[in-house]
């Protein structure tokens, strides 16, 4: 019998790209929180210039939720740009 990862999270975390300059992280979050509770929304700034590099990440506790928002939002069309949403790859360092 397999036994759960340690490292295994109690939530999904979403990748949202191709989203407007102009879209705000209030914004981004009452998109997917018309789905569920919503753990963390952080835009993805530039440090530079302070503008929204295009995308973001999404944490929803419950699997069932997330994919009924990814499902929902991928293709939307928000502040005229065509949404794409994917569950985001977890990075494991060496």
């Amino acid at each position: 019998m397999r036994q759960a990862c340690d490292n295994v999270r109690p939530y999904m975390k979403l990748l949202i790209r191709n989203l407007a300059r102009t879209t705000t992280e209030p914004e981004l979050l009452a998109l997917f929180t018309a789905f569920g509770h919503v753990q963390a929304c952080d835009l993805v700034m530039d440090k530079s210039s302070g503008l929204s590099k295009g995308f973001g990440f999404v944490e929803i506790p419950k699997a069932g939720d997330a994919k009924a928002a990814m499902k929902a939002i991928n293709g939307k069309i928000v502040d005229g740009n065509k949404l794409r949403v994917k569950k985001a790859e977890s990075i494991t360092k060496k």
